[in-house]
């Protein structure tokens, strides 16, 4: 039976991790990534609602005067 050769395995497992890390390098730097990240300014939006124009009063047993 013979012998299995090892001597070409370090060779090729260094050229494996070579192209490994140059490939991820690759697929990183193709990323847009924003430069100045913050707070973006939010604007108030005022929503009128019908009830707003009136004048109501509610009263509630708590406050009603002691009788």
């Amino acid at each position: 039976m013979p012998q299995l050769d090892t001597s070409t395995w370090f060779t090729m497992i260094i050229s494996m991790i070579l192209t490994l890390f140059i490939l991820f390098q690759l697929k990183i730097s193709m990323h847009y990534y924003p430069e100045n990240p913050g707070p973006k300014p939010t604007k108030m939006i005022n929503q009128h609602t019908p009830w707003e124009s009136k004048w109501t009063k509610i009263y509630s047993p708590l406050s009603l005067p002691p009788q």
